[in-house]
């Protein structure tokens, strides 16, 4: 603490100076360009507000040593070239309103950058006149020069922060640098599907294409859509949904994907504001609130939202990298992306992602095709079928007379020749309507799986998984219709906060109490908790209260409380479910399909796990090579 500070002298007064312009620019570069994607991403931004309907973008060793743009755009004039390369020189706006802003860029501070920490070229022809280039190293720019080239502008940065050799060092490998260069220009190409986009290697003998994507024609929704698909791939393309949604002027769109189909980590969220690639953890927040209890917490929703607002309503001007942003009414918009997101995942009802079939086709062997080299089958891996008989007996509920024999209506007892193989049930074959979309119940095995022919396929179910979340969501909608039992406290429970806090705590207090948490003021900065969630059971109040006021001053909402209850409600529908290993009759499997095709969310569990999978006629018969 007292060491000396070498920049400022004790004996002496330092003396206010001003900081010459190359000193200037390269300070400010330091905000703008961070990595060579940052160069890429102020270069292609400037090309899409030059309107340019295709642009090319190559690199050599990550960037590091060449970036290079190409637009078909506006261009340029001559005397305009030096004019850019000014600090906040910009044709975006004119000064006098800094909230009304159409354009990505306008703060005129990328080029200048650019050329303070590298060899900057610029080449630009505006269509009627002739061509020019401008040359700028570390600052100090050269004479304006003709130029051959067709209507756009060509912009190479050479030896970025060859000024600065010091960010050098901070640089990541080439291959890191490559791949966020990559991920740069996805998230551009996203926001603008009618522009067609190449990305090249060329540091090596040969240049080596990283992506192509050509301009999608039709309307706007559309041509996302198939954008998405060649960026994302056909799995997130079969398993998206389409959000749109609009409230007080703020408008919601894009796609997300179901539940089913999840990821690691969050690599396939990706946000814009205005057409603007964002990162905004309000949004994300919102984007995890909205998906909260179909996802286990180790996997993460993959989505492309736009929302698109009036300008006036978000300041973009947050940052000079502009990836952040900030809404005039943060609530609003957080409600909106929650509950569309919510809706549009309950109107899907039973579907699942796709994918899920194809995996299950894949896991199926031919006849002999895993056998051992040594000729056997080795030892089993699996309990022996009495182990299973006796673990099955021990949970399955006692059952009637009438089903001790397996002789439920419409169900057959299995054939002798089936004994011991785990077929728990056999249903007549004319049960139960086919033509329903989870099918007719055929079949039950291992106590636990029940088979299901549909029109065109059969469908195989997890009787268990499924009925937990079909009671699950039977519960959440008590709890909505009738609210949260409270559990008054004998004596209230006092809990002192920080500064401001208890306010906050104050504008939620209504919505706290409809999930069954009472506070009142206690004066100062302390609440009285005089009522906790009665199913909760014992509860430290001062704990929770400072859990839910955390989560209300980093993302202005809270699901502390929501979620615990969930919770609760969830390990009650897995214990009040049909359990592993009971015999159901057909009645029993056949009202089991239809609630979850009638319950939303059933095409997972509570744990975010499949509950059914299907397999289509033509699926089976390439297994049989009968295609």
């Amino acid at each position: 603490m007292n060491a000396p500070r070498p920049n400022i002298s004790p004996d002496s007064r330092p003396t206010i100076r001003q900081l010459d312009e190359a000193a200037a620019n390269r300070i400010a570069a330091g905000e703008v360009v961070e990595r060579p994607a940052s160069a890429v991403k102020e270069l292609v931004e400037n090309a899409l507000d030059a309107g340019a309907r295709r642009i090319e973008v190559a690199y050599a060793q990550g960037g590091k040593a060449l970036i290079r743009v190409v637009d078909d755009g506006h261009g340029m004039l001559p005397e305009e070239l030096p004019l850019a390369l000014a600090r906040h020189a910009t044709s975006k706006i004119d000064g006098s309103d800094l909230l009304n802003i159409h354009s990505f860029g306008f703060r005129g501070e990328a080029l200048p950058s650019l050329g303070a920490v590298g060899r900057l070229s610029i080449e630009s022809r505006a269509e009627g006149h002739e061509g020019a280039q401008i040359a700028v190293e570390g600052g100090r720019m050269g004479p304006v020069r003709p130029a051959a080239l067709n209507r756009g502008t060509r912009v190479a940065l050479r030896d970025l922060f060859h000024a600065t050799p010091a960010r050098l060092k901070f640089m990541r490998s080439d291959r890191a640098e490559a791949q966020a260069i990559a991920d740069v220009l996805r998230r551009l190409a996203m926001a603008a599907p009618h522009v067609g986009f190449t990305l090249a290697d060329v540091g090596g003998a040969t240049p080596r294409q990283i992506l192509r994507l050509e301009a999608e024609q039709g309307e706007l929704f559309a041509a996302l859509e198939a954008r998405l698909a060649r960026l994302l791939g056909r799995d997130f393309a079969a398993s998206a949904i389409r959000i749109e949604a609009e409230r007080e002027g703020v408008r919601l769109s894009g796609q997300a994907a179901l539940p089913t189909y999840s990821r690691g980590a969050a690599v396939e969220q990706f946000l814009f504001v205005n057409g603007r690639p964002v990162r905004d953890k309000l949004l994300l927040g919102a984007m995890r609130a909205a998906y909260g209890d179909l996802l286990p917490r180790d996997r993460h929703p993959a989505a492309v939202l736009f929302i698109d607002c009036a300008p006036v309503a978000v300041d973009v001007n947050v940052h000079p990298a502009k990836a952040e942003v900030r809404f005039r009414d943060p609530g609003s918009v957080r409600g909106l992306v929650v509950s569309a997101l919510r809706h549009a995942l309950a109107e899907e009802g039973h579907r699942s992602a796709p994918g899920l079939s194809q995996a299950a086709l894949g896991a199926f062997r031919p006849e002999g095709a895993a056998r051992p080299a040594g000729g056997g089958w080795g030892r089993p891996m699996h309990p022996s079928t009495g182990a299973l008989a006796a673990a099955h007996a021990a949970q399955a509920p006692a059952w009637p007379d009438e089903h001790a024999n397996g002789q439920a209506a419409g169900l057959a007892e299995a054939p002798a020749g089936f004994a011991g193989t785990g077929l728990s049930a056999r249903i007549d074959p004319d049960a139960g309507p086919v033509e329903a979309p989870l099918g007719a119940a055929r079949a039950q095995l291992h106590g636990n799986y029940i088979i299901a022919q549909t029109s065109d396929g059969m469908v195989i179910v997890d009787q268990h998984a499924a009925h937990e979340r079909l009671v699950y969501e039977r519960l959440k909608a008590q709890r909505a219709q009738n609210g949260v039992a409270a559990q008054a406290l004998l004596i209230p429970e006092i809990v002192s906060l920080k500064p401001g806090e208890a306010a906050m705590l104050a504008e939620k207090a209504e919505t706290l109490s409809g999930l069954g948490l009472v506070i009142e003021p206690f004066g100062g900065e302390a609440v009285a908790v005089r009522a906790t969630p009665a199913a909760l059971g014992i509860v430290d109040a001062a704990a929770l209260v400072r859990d839910i006021t955390d989560e209300l001053a980093d993302q202005g909402a809270s699901r502390t409380l929501e979620a615990r209850i969930d919770a609760v409600l969830s390990r009650m529908a897995c214990h009040g479910s049909v359990r592993s290993g009971r015999r159901m009759s057909a009645e029993e499997m056949n009202a089991l399909l239809r609630e979850m095709e009638a319950t939303p969310h059933s095409g997972q569990c509570n744990h975010g796990r499949p509950t059914w999978v299907a397999l289509s006629l033509a699926d089976i018969e390439r297994l049989f090579a009968r295609r």
